[in-house]
């Protein structure tokens, strides 16, 4: 008798293993900038994060999600301690967001130490697409120097023969310069890197500038220091003398600060609020329902996308999170709809996508909006994707 109800609960409990499992909730890390003047960018992905589950009724394989979201207060070292403390103490299922570069490459060694797989929605330090690339990190954003390449490309298709650098002295800010330098055919006359964050005063380097007199001038500068270059830009007497050619300076988070400032000024980036394909519709409509006085941003569409991202792997393994290799496989497919259309990764798990010219113009109802003017490049993968040792 004894044998028959020990065999009868196991056999109940094995019945409810599926059951149970299915009530587990997925938990999802999200480290991003919530706090200080860059606050704005953090809370863009945050919103876009959020539209993305409810648009999946807040689940993900028939499991409710629950989301942690850290500050990384600006910091590298902040950015670690809330990676580990994600993976260490809450012990989340995945980890998403960053930033910035050097925030995403103080943090990255705990997660793939941890194989926790990762998302990176914007932060795209050159170094994880080649030598640190990982089975565990994934990215719904570019490698730094791919979007200043496009760029470089685009100053080439307009004739420009010289042209002055200045950006800040992080790693992102490095990569971007470079990624100028790799695809521009004419001549590099100068180069600044400034103090990142603390240098807001660019008086010195546009001073370098003009004495140059290049055909052009590049540069990045991302959230509050690329208002304060705009507007020292024209202060300085160059707008309208020597042309500026941007690549993350000017967005639907700074544009409000900008305004003038911004017309006539193209940018390059991977995905435009006016993408024609079905889900870039929804997600802007429902984005500017949601929060109202607000347009999404490429940080917040790239959020989106790392949202689906997670949901398709997760979806396509049937909710089971142990196998770690099928995981992966049904990562490198990236069935989902992206914002972008077509979606497929490169063997570093960097987006092969295409770039597109983009401009600031004034709409119907005279508010400044970012167009998309013309695809300067499909299909462009990444340099550093021959370093990366995946295949």
């Amino acid at each position: 008798m004894r044998k028959t109800l020990l065999a009868a609960g196991t056999a109940l409990l094995l019945a409810a293993g599926p059951a149970m499992a299915q009530q587990k909730s997925i938990k999802i890390g999200f480290v991003s900038t919530f706090s200080g003047p860059v606050a704005v960018i953090g809370n863009d992905m945050r919103n876009s994060f959020e539209l993305a589950l409810d648009h999946m009724g807040r689940k993900i394989a028939g499991m409710p999600v629950e989301v942690i979201y850290e500050d990384d207060g600006f910091k590298p070292e902040v950015g670690k301690q809330k990676t580990q403390k994600l993976i260490e103490s809450d012990k989340v299922d995945f980890i998403s967001g960053y930033i910035w570069s050097n925030v995403l490459l103080a943090s990255i060694k705990p997660v793939v130490d941890s194989k926790t797989f990762m998302v990176i929605a914007n932060a795209g330090a050159s170094q994880v697409a080649g030598e640190l690339c990982s089975p565990y990190v994934f990215s719904t954003s570019w490698q730094n120097d791919q979007t200043p390449e496009a760029m470089g490309l685009y100053m080439n298709q307009k004739g420009v023969k010289s042209v002055f650098l200045i950006g800040p002295n992080y790693a992102a800010g490095r990569d971007m310069l470079a990624g100028v330098s790799h695809t521009f055919k004419g001549k590099v006359v100068g180069q600044e890197l400034t103090t990142w964050p603390a240098q807001l005063d660019f008086s010195a380097e546009l001073a370098k500038a003009k004495a140059a007199n290049p055909d052009a001038i590049f540069v990045f500068y991302p959230g509050k220091a690329g208002v304060q270059f705009l507007a020292q830009y024209a202060q300085a007497g160059l707008k309208g003398k020597i042309p500026l050619y941007t690549a993350f300076t000017i967005d639907e988070t700074s544009l409000p600060l900008q305004k003038d400032l911004a017309l006539g000024v193209p940018g390059a980036q991977e995905w435009v609020n006016d993408l024609p394909n079905d889900a870039n519709k929804k997600f802007v409509a429902d984005y500017m329902k949601k929060y109202p006085g607000h347009r999404p941003s490429f940080y917040g569409a790239q959020s989106y996308d790392a949202a689906n991202l997670i949901a398709s792997a997760v979806t396509a393994t049937k909710g089971n999170l142990t196998d770690k290799e099928a995981l992966r496989k049904a990562f490198e497919k990236a069935d989902f709809k992206s914002v972008r259309g077509n979606f497929k990764f490169g063997n570093n798990h960097i987006p092969i996508q295409n770039f597109y010219l983009q401009d600031v113009v004034k709409d119907a109802k005279g508010d400044y909006v970012l167009k998309t003017v013309a695809t300067i490049v499909k299909d462009y993968q990444d340099a550093s994707h021959s370093k990366c040792p995946m295949k």
